[in-house]
């Protein structure tokens, strides 16, 4: 395999790992949503997937899991379930891929050079699935608080919903594992035919002069 398809592998995979912690920190984090209030100007909230926090300006934070889960809206179910997905199927995705890595010693018997890009691609395309599945319940909860900040029904003396950190991070957790799934299959795109042992070109070689000497000889 030549250098660029072997750099490749390797800045797919670093993006790869980052792009899935990102996604991870995302799930985790209960700022996907804020919200102010001037009658308490000195408290903030945050609603997370698992989660409500109330925020101090003095520095305490008082956090609080969702008493059941068929209480919740169905906009928080459907994140649940679609960042989990996406967590899940990254991993196999790593996991599938990180077998096919060219610097990785397996897969020794014969055809392993297709077997290594079967898997690669396969962690590719693994990843940009999970990427797809991390950005739909980000974007649609961006899209939900958009048209509930500029609901007209809504008085203005109500408090409203903004964009949390979580959205931007789960944004680039997404677009990251994409981009780390295209870089997978792009380096199995690159990779010349597959190289033959060193013994068995070093054979070829000697055979090939055995052949020719003996003609010498015959003429």
């Amino acid at each position: 395999m030549d250098t660029c398809a072997c750099a490749l592998e390797l800045l797919g995979m670093l993006v790869y790992v980052g792009a899935w912690l990102c996604a991870l920190t995302t799930t985790l984090l209960p700022q996907w949503l804020t919200m102010s209030t001037a009658l308490l100007p000195v408290e903030s909230y945050e609603l997370g997937l698992w989660e409500t926090c109330v925020v101090q300006d003095v520095g305490g934070m008082e956090c609080r899991a969702y008493d059941s889960l068929l209480g919740l809206s169905s906009d928080l179910k459907l994140a649940r379930i679609l960042m989990c997905a996406s967590l899940a199927v990254g991993m196999l995705g790593m996991l599938v891929a990180i077998p096919g890595l060219y610097l990785v010693n397996s897969c020794k018997e014969r055809g392993s050079f297709r077997t290594k890009r079967t898997l690669i691609i396969m962690g590719g395309v693994l990843g940009m699935i999970s990427g797809v599945l991390c950005l739909i319940p980000v974007s649609y909860m961006a899209h939900l608080t958009v048209i509930r900040f500029f609901d007209d029904k809504i008085p203005d003396v109500v408090p409203r919903w903004e964009f949390g950190d979580a959205l931007f991070c789960g944004w680039i957790g997404g677009f990251l594992l994409i981009v780390a799934g295209l870089l997978l299959v792009t380096s199995c795109l690159c990779s010349q035919a597959e190289p033959q042992p060193v013994l068995q070109r070093r054979y070829h070689v000697m055979s090939t002069d055995v052949s020719f000497r003996k003609r010498s000889e015959y003429v």
